[in-house]
């Protein structure tokens, strides 16, 4: 399901079938709404919502629905709700550009301080957005290092075990019944995660795309694809080439 149709559902109550994998020796939980969770930390990874998409195009003079904020951020509050984080790290690309966050309206400034009231909220600067964000909850950095693990905007091939990066929006093809079906996936080999994107309005990167190559080992690598409401398990050399 696109992400802009499953933002128009009512999912507050959102049944869903996650699936659990091991990153560097930290167990995980992969979220059918495209976050990651580590039940030992209790700390939830989003990645690229490229909030204010919408009008960072609108400054250029190309109009887009206004509506991507709203909705990327009413799945935020379902799946924060889901799982009860007490830190929230935002993996870069968080705005999707360096005004974004200056120019937001401010019944949204207002949802993001409720969303992190009580938690400690951690946004990587993106791309996008390097010069961190404005008036909002938290603290932001260039990337994070927390219970054994790495958190950053773009990964590095120089990366040691551990890392957990976004940036590249991974996606995987299946057939089923004799049709294509692409999804966003979070990618893993055990040693590296890419993060699937969770804004509403962004697109996707195939994982056989030259922007992958070195980051994973193939034989181990594998797509947990964003189903409707569960998460589908693939392993690489059973992806469409």
């Amino acid at each position: 399901m696109q992400r802009l149709a499953l933002a128009s559902m009512d999912i507050q109550d959102f049944g869903a079938v996650s699936a659990r994998t091991v990153v560097a020796g930290v167990e995980a939980v992969c979220d059918p709404l495209g976050a990651l969770y580590l039940p030992e930390t209790r700390l939830l990874v989003v990645s690229d919502l490229h909030l204010e998409k919408g009008a960072a195009f609108a400054r250029r003079g190309m109009m887009l629905p206004p509506y991507d904020t709203l909705a990327t951020l009413k799945v935020l509050e379902a799946v924060i709700n889901r799982h009860d984080p007490a830190i929230v790290v935002s993996l870069g690309d968080n705005f999707h550009d360096r005004v974004g966050s200056v120019h937001l309206p401010d019944i949204f400034r207002t949802k993001i301080a409720e969303l992190a009231r009580g938690r400690d909220w951690i946004w990587i600067n993106g791309n996008h957005d390097p010069d961190g964000t404005v008036d909002l909850p938290g603290q932001s950095a260039d990337e994070l290092h927390y219970a054994g693990l790495a958190f950053r905007h773009e990964p590095s091939l120089l990366a040691p075990a551990g890392e957990i990066a976004g940036h590249l929006h991974p996606a995987a093809t299946v057939i089923r019944r004799e049709k294509a079906v692409r999804r966003p996936c979070f990618a893993t080999d055990g040693k590296r995660l890419l993060m699937p994107a969770f804004g509403i309005m962004t697109g996707g990167l195939d994982l056989r795309h030259k922007a992958m190559a070195g980051l994973f080992d193939r034989q181990s690598l594998v797509a947990h694809m964003l189903g409707r409401d569960r998460i589908y398990s693939v392993r690489f050399a059973n992806l469409r080439g």
